[in-house]
C-alpha cells in the first residue's frame, strides 16, 4: 500500500523560504509522476510542479517558476518542494501526489488534472504573512 506523509509547513513572512519534503513508502521499483498540489481555502486545487522520476523532466506552474524548485531522492524515496521567495498568495495546504508511470509520464499534462494521481498525501499548511 503506497503512504505518502508531507511534511516542512509551516509559517513565515513574505519573502522567506520553506522546504517541504513527502515521503513515500510501498512504492516499486518503477518510475513514477509525482506532484505538488496546494489548495487555498474557497478555491480547487491546483497543481504547482510536477516530475517524473523516468527523467526527471519538470513542471511548474507559471505563478512559482523561478522561486519553486521540484526534485526527488529515489534512494530515500522522498520529493521535494523547496519555496523561496514566498508571497501571501502562495498560503494553502500543500499536497503531494504520485502515480505509476512505468513507461512515460508528461508532468505538464499529469499536473493539469487531480484525477491523473491515485495516491496522495494529507498535505501540510504553508501560511505566508504579509
Amino acid at each position: 500500500q503506497v503512504q505518502l506523509v508531507e511534511s516542512g509547513g509551516g509559517s513565515v513572512q513574505a519573502g522567506g523560504s520553506l522546504r517541504l519534503s513527502c515521503v513515500a513508502s510501498g512504492l516499486t521499483s518503477s518510475n513514477y509522476c509525482l506532484g505538488w498540489f496546494r489548495q487555498a481555502p474557497g478555491l480547487q486545487r491546483e497543481g504547482v510542479a510536477g516530475i517524473y522520476t523516468g527523467d526527471n523532466n519538470t513542471y511548474y506552474t507559471d505563478s512559482v517558476k523561478g522561486r519553486f524548485t521540484i526534485s526527488q531522492d529515489n534512494a530515500k524515496k522522498t520529493l521535494y518542494l523547496q519555496m523561496e521567495s514566498l508571497e501571501p498568495e502562495d498560503t494553502a495546504m500543500y499536497y503531494c501526489a504520485a502515480e505509476l508511470a512505468p513507461d512515460e509520464c508528461d508532468p505538464s499534462a499529469a499536473m493539469q488534472a487531480i484525477g491523473s494521481f491515485s495516491y496522495w498525501g494529507q498535505g501540510t499548511q504553508v501560511t505566508v504573512s504579509s
